[in-house]
């Protein structure tokens, strides 16, 4: 009887694949017989030969790939029908084509409505009989998947026919034990943000555009399960004395959730993902978020240590731009970095990055991002790089830029080079410092040189629209002067942004200075 593979990528539908070859070569290479183009697919993954009776030998063909027989690692193995092979989070199923052919979930509108209602009743009974908030792993997986067998095997005769036993123990178990409807967004590598408004209202940025999914949490509980299984390996609690949390997934991703009683619709979520992919500034001009001229002046300005404050709102990308701008920094020189929750990923050896900590479920413990751009300044550093500027701090950053740490790099959150500057004297203030604004501006001018503006377009794009320098008029007042320019001419007819980058003529101070050392760089307006 002909044999096929149910194949489940995240976020696709289940596709049959028939097994009509002695050898079926499964990876994410166009020339393999089964592609599965995904994240922790390897190029040459693993292989299934055809043996005697209906048996299969699935085998690894890169030492590096993980490989699963019903949750098994295994290097080879021989399977069989009903077997589930999984590659990263890519999961097949070997079946017989009659057995294929079966109606699955999802099937129809009220097929997939019964089979979620089902998943309700047995999440509700599997609360019931389990706390998913012990912290043993290796025991909690075991002793969910014998409870959710035997719910299964109890409900037997109520589940309806067209619902695989296999499938439904694999997604209760992710349900329970990882992160339920959001495992598949997570995968998916054109996914940079996942928003949970609400158990039944989950959005997604993709591509740079807000989207909404048919993903849904089984129940409230299900979202506070999931939530705090994140922050407790972090040593952090959320709970209604505490209803707010900030905390990372291992893979680096940024999280914050929010429950009732402050959130009324109830447990809300926002993971913003942590980027695999390190781009450079060839990257930037590709997308067409900078010109090359534009780029090559940046560069000059890090390599002969201007101070830069990289301007934008939230998702502008500041922090991809901050990344890249700190990757021009020599390698002979010490890099401290001081960031709320890490996301920077420099590629050079001499550096130490620090972590601001929040304080733990009884109150101790608080590394505040104040105290740790303080200590910076006690670790002879060469160059100094806030992740974010957003409190008293910045003093000690505008403190550390005017005495020997000239070429550090910090982001603000604002919507033009003045509001930024704008933004930096009310910081200054927030420190508790009594200083005129006279003294302030004359720090601020002393020590920022260039601020890069970001911004976030309809459209999904990030662009650079200005590159600014900073100089103190005759008044003493804090002046920008545009060095580059984007101008917005339209929209194409797939609604993208159009536009050019402008030189606006100005000579930059740095250019002079550099002259007058005797060093020539040269200097296009175009």
């Amino acid at each position: 009887m002909p044999v096929h593979l149910l194949v489940h990528m995240p976020g696709a539908a289940v596709e049959p694949f028939p097994l009509t070859r002695a050898v079926t070569v499964i990876g994410a290479a166009p020339e393999c017989d089964l592609q599965l183009a995904r994240e922790g697919i390897e190029p040459r993954h693993a292989e299934l030969e055809q043996s005697a009776n209906g048996v299969y030998h699935l085998r690894v063909l890169t030492a590096k790939a993980g490989l699963y027989v019903n949750d098994l690692r295994v290097a080879e193995k021989s399977v069989r029908d009903g077997d589930v092979i999984r590659l990263g989070r890519c999961e097949l199923l070997l079946q017989s084509s009659a057995a294929a052919d079966q109606p699955g979930p999802g099937l129809s509108a009220d097929d997939e409505q019964q089979f979620f209602e089902l998943k309700v009743q047995l999440h509700k009974e599997l609360m019931q009989r389990i706390n998913l908030r012990r912290l043993d792993e290796t025991a909690l997986r075991a002793e969910t998947e014998r409870i959710v067998r035997g719910l299964i095997r109890e409900s037997d005769r109520s589940i309806p026919a067209f619902v695989d036993r296999n499938q439904l123990l694999r997604e209760m178990l992710a349900d329970a034990l990882g992160l339920g409807p959001l495992e598949d967004l997570l995968a998916d590598p054109n996914i940079t943000e996942v928003m949970v408004n609400r158990r039944d209202q989950i959005y997604v940025e993709r591509n740079g555009r807000l989207v909404a999914t048919d993903n849904k949490f089984l129940s409230d509980e299900q979202v506070l399960n999931v939530i705090q299984r994140i922050v407790a390996p972090l040593g952090r609690s959320i709970n209604e004395a505490q209803p707010m949390v900030d905390a990372r997934l291992p893979d680096g991703s940024r999280v914050n959730a929010i429950i009732p009683p402050l959130a009324i619709t109830g447990p809300a979520l926002t993971i913003r993902k942590f980027s695999k992919v390190i781009f450079d500034i060839a990257d930037l001009i590709k997308l067409g978020s900078l010109s090359v001229a534009m780029g090559r002046f940046l560069r000059l300005c890090v390599e002969h240590k201007r101070n830069i404050a990289i301007s934008g709102g939230t998702g502008s990308g500041k922090t991809t731009l901050l990344n890249i701008l700190a990757s021009f920094i020599p390698p002979s020189e010490r890099i401290i970095t001081v960031e709320d929750a890490a996301e920077l990923k420099l590629p050079q050896e001499h550096l130490v990055s620090l972590e601001a900590r929040p304080s733990n479920v009884e109150g101790k413990g608080e590394v505040t991002f104040r105290d740790l751009v303080i200590n910076s300044l006690r670790m002879r550093p060469d160059r100094i790089i806030v992740g974010e500027c957003r409190g008293g701090e910045a003093i000690d950053m505008l403190q550390a830029m005017n005495t020997g740490h000239e070429g550090s790099l910090t982001t603000v959150h604002a919507n033009s080079p003045r509001d930024a500057l704008s933004r930096l004297e009310t910081m200054v203030l927030m420190s508790g410092l009594d200083l005129p604004s006279r003294a302030i501006r004359d720090q601020i001018a002393s020590a920022i040189n260039v601020i890069v503006q970001t911004r976030r377009f309809p459209d999904g794009s990030r662009k650079v629209t200005r590159v600014t320098e900073i100089v103190r008029s005759e008044h003493g007042e804090l002046d920008t002067i545009d060095v580059f320019r984007f101008r917005q001419t339209g929209e194409d007819e797939h609604h993208r942004v159009t536009g050019e980058f402008l030189a606006t003529g100005v000579r930059p101070r740095l250019v002079d200075e550099l002259a007058e050392r005797g060093t020539r760089v040269p200097w296009e307006t175009e």
